[in-house]
């Protein structure tokens, strides 16, 4: 039996059952997570927000990481348990004390969603000067999943689920020039490299966390109406697109396409619960489903985006994925041992 996901070699659909239009509540069903601990960065908007509805309401204890403490509170009201901390991802040493403080509560960790994110984004550079999409999307998730490693090695069964995206299709990873030093900015290759990213991380990860009963899934949510994660992108990219008018508002044949967040958000609650994966990991999935490879039989058209679909086998690649993790390692000056 294959043992990973490399080059997409699992990258098959299941049947499933489900479909774009299933929700998060669909996908959990009949699941009950009483006793369970479940961090999500960007738990307090968007599908991160339902995300951690959904999980609260099936009894998990849901702990919430988030940049303003005081945002999240708002967005979180009524829904219990939920525990807030601060947590930048941009910021090491944030991510370091979040991490900390957990582990000094001596909880398992049953399952991790590295769910937060920015999309088409200025150029903006941490304080290491890496670029923003690649800090926030991938190095600080990583370094938080490293730091987080104890824990959810300690649940004998944990998950983690990297939120990816069909805009791993817009760029492979350019180990070269990764913080954009050397070429010129564009905002659409920075996000595309973070979410290639996201898919050779989560290969990896799953490769070498299987032994000690940790699986790893990457997640294309789907095109979501109502998030607020372009909301910093340049009007003319989606006009490029063909998915808004020359007015900069969106076609009624685009929109009426798009998934609702409870839609966008089931995916993740079904690679996070679901027992037809069991035995199955690495893998990258969409619409509740285990997506297919896309070997250049799939036309994408931005302005259809049920078409937005399938993996690239580049961002699955074991080279790549490995190279991924030692360049990760050098840039948080973190040591990743699994063991």
């Amino acid at each position: 039996m294959q043992q990973n996901n490399y080059q997409g070699a699992l990258q098959q659909p299941l049947g499933s059952g489900f479909t774009a239009r299933s929700t998060a509540s669909d996908v959990i069903k009949g699941i009950d997570l009483s006793g369970k601990t479940i961090i999500i960065t960007g738990g307090y908007a968007g599908i991160g927000l339902e995300t951690t509805r959904v999980f609260a309401a099936a009894g998990a204890t849901v702990i919430v990481p988030a940049r303003d403490v005081a945002k999240a509170a708002k967005n979180v009201t009524g829904i219990t348990p939920v525990e807030l901390e601060q947590m930048d991802l941009m910021d090491p040493a944030s991510i370091d004390a979040f991490a900390a403080k957990f582990l000094a509560s001596g909880r398992p960790l049953h399952l991790l969603i590295n769910n937060a994110g920015i999309m088409w984004v200025p150029l903006r550079r941490d304080s290491r000067g890496y670029e923003s999409q690649l800090s926030t999307n991938h190095l600080g998730h990583f370094q938080l999943t490293a730091r987080l490693w104890p824990a959810l090695k300690k649940a004998q069964g944990a998950r983690v689920v990297n939120v990816s995206s069909f805009g791993h299709q817009m760029a492979p990873f350019h180990f070269d020039d990764p913080n954009f030093e050397h070429r010129e900015y564009e905002t659409l290759q920075g996000y595309g490299q973070s979410k290639t990213a996201n898919n050779l991380f989560t290969v990896e990860m799953d490769n070498r966390g299987k032994a000690h009963h940790v699986r790893s899934y990457s997640v294309h949510p789907g095109s979501v109406n109502g998030t607020d994660l372009g909301r910093e992108a340049p009007i003319e990219l989606f006009k490029q697109m063909g998915t808004f008018d020359a007015n900069g508002n969106i076609l009624p044949e685009v929109a009426n396409q798009l998934k609702t967040i409870p839609q966008g958000a089931a995916t993740t609650v079904w690679c996070a619960t679901s027992t037809q994966l069991t035995g199955i990991g690495g893998v990258y999935c969409e619409d509740a489903e285990v997506a297919a490879l896309d070997t250049g039989g799939i036309e994408h058209r931005y302005d259809d985006p049920s078409t937005l679909r399938g993996v690239l086998p580049y961002s699955l690649d074991k080279i790549n994925a490995k190279r991924l993790w030692e360049l990760s390692e050098q840039m948080t000056g973190i040591v990743f041992n699994v063991n």
